[in-house]
């Protein structure tokens, strides 16, 4: 595994390029947006840890170019803790935001996690959690084996959730993945329907099963398939 870490501040770099190096991992790192673009074009690189308060271009604008023709998995690194920070770059293309200051073993648990989903691949078209399956194909769901009906529009935010585990899905993403480009600010269609979705499968709005609610920012699917 290879991973590139841009940020300016250089006790950072350091604490996270030991950590990471201590467990068989290669570690590149830069100090500002264009030098991390840069090594992007021209190195291998499995996982990008950003900063996003940059000297020239910031965080926000290096994801922006990032994502026009990579889809590397990116962490972003911020001392901002406000949901709009979050929201927007999570929107431009990132795969998941921790907060300055962070304990080690959670950045690694995210790593693990963006890890995870990146290498899943898609292998076959149906998807088994814990009592759940989804067959993307066939645009089935059942549950405990027993098939459960949905309405188009409860199918379509489902399979945007389950195909997206452990990733923090923005309202704005999931308005527009499920009603569509017009769409990003209707936020109660989205807690009406998701409402809806959790009475079906059973799931506990405040212990969640399968759906997380990040308050303020959207939803997360809590598990990762068993099988696929």
């Amino acid at each position: 595994m290879r991973v590139l870490i841009v940020d300016d501040d250089s006790q950072i770099l350091r604490a996270v390029g030991t950590s990471l190096r201590a467990r068989g991992i290669e570690v590149l790192t830069d100090m500002d947006g264009e030098a991390g673009l840069e090594t992007l074009r021209t190195e291998p690189v499995d996982l990008f840890i950003l900063d996003l308060g940059l000297p020239g271009i910031d965080g926000h604008e290096v994801i922006h170019r990032l994502r026009t023709w990579s889809q590397v998995p990116v962490i972003v690194l911020s001392v901002h803790e406000a949901h709009q920070e979050k929201i927007a770059a999570l929107d431009e293309g990132a795969d998941d935001y921790v907060v300055k200051p962070f304990a080690m073993e959670e950045l690694l648990a995210r790593i693990r996690a963006v890890r995870r989903r990146s290498e899943s691949g898609d292998t076959s078209s149906i998807l088994r959690f814990a009592g759940l399956e989804l067959d993307l194909a066939r645009q089935s769901v059942s549950l405990e084996g027993d098939r459960i009906h949905l309405t188009p529009t409860e199918y379509r935010l489902l399979e945007a959730m389950a195909t997206h585990p452990g990733k923090l899905l923005t309202h704005r993403w999931l308005l527009q993945e499920v009603w569509g480009p017009n769409y990003g600010e209707e936020s109660q269609y989205l807690r009406v329907y998701v409402r809806q979705l959790r009475q079906k499968l059973g799931d506990d709005p405040v212990r969640g099963r399968f759906i997380l609610t990040e308050p303020g920012l959207g939803y997360r699917w809590k598990e990762e398939p068993v099988h696929r």
